[in-house]
């Protein structure tokens, strides 16, 4: 129910604007901060145009209504695509996602978007470094592991919250949100959007409960050589039945 509600910018999309802007700074280019949601949803976006965002884009129509994560991601996928075919651009773009909402908490939107683009995505960036056209990241796996990735543009990344301190907007940012910068909404026609694929049309799952699991089995560190582990996981998984 989202009548009455205040729209507000989930707290990990925060650390996927701040990061935006720092590469803007770093590097040049344009941060262009995408949302759907209903017409309200438009004051979330000038918060994040407050705090440096150059354009807004807001995704708002009845038919987007009752999405899940997959109608969602489609939709949002298709906005990146008409502002890709609408800039001429190809190739020089970061798509930049918080790593999960915080209320459905289910961290599928953004891989599904990087499908939906046929691009590649890395989640859970702990620290993202941009050299010409190649990305260097390091990717939070568990507690006691780092994996490093490096991959070519363009790419969708999504960010855990120890990556950055978002700012807090300037008076000055707040002033240029309302009075200098839009926000331009995008309805289902201007994506040219198939109804079978999007709002409740194009969703595949029903939520009937939500809970925490309960976590099963003992995490397992093997150590030795490359043969070695190979070989123990190997095992471990027969064992398991899982191969």
């Amino acid at each position: 129910m989202r009548q009455g509600i205040p729209s507000v910018v989930n707290s990990h999309d925060k650390h996927a604007v701040e990061l935006a802007l720092q590469i803007k700074e770093k590097h040049g280019g344009e941060v262009l901060a995408i949302s759907m949601g209903p017409p309200q949803a438009e004051e979330a976006l000038r918060e994040v145009l407050a705090m440096g965002a150059d354009k807004g884009y807001l995704l708002t129509d009845r038919a987007f209504a009752g999405a899940d994560t997959l109608a969602t991601s489609h939709t949002l996928a298709l906005a990146v695509k008409k502002l890709l075919r609408d800039s001429g651009e190809k190739e020089n773009y970061i798509v930049i996602c918080g790593v999960q909402a915080f209320d459905g908490d289910t961290a599928q939107v953004p891989p599904e978007m990087a499908e939906e683009l046929g691009i590649p995505q890395i989640t859970y960036v702990l620290n993202f470094e941009l050299k010409g056209n190649k990305v260097i990241i390091e990717r939070a796996f568990r507690k006691e592991e780092l994996v490093v990735i490096e991959t070519k543009l363009p790419v969708l990344v999504s960010v855990v919250k120890e990556i950055n301190k978002p700012r807090h907007p300037s008076m000055q940012g707040i002033v240029d949100a309302y009075q200098k910068k839009q926000v331009i909404s995008y309805n289902a026609k201007d994506l040219q959007a198939q109804k079978s694929q999007i709002g409740l049309d194009g969703s595949m799952t029903e939520v009937w409960k939500i809970f925490i699991p309960e976590r099963k089995g003992e995490h397992i560190i093997l150590s030795g050589s490359n043969d070695e582990v190979a070989r123990e996981l190997a095992k471990n998984l027969k064992d398991d039945k899982i191969i």
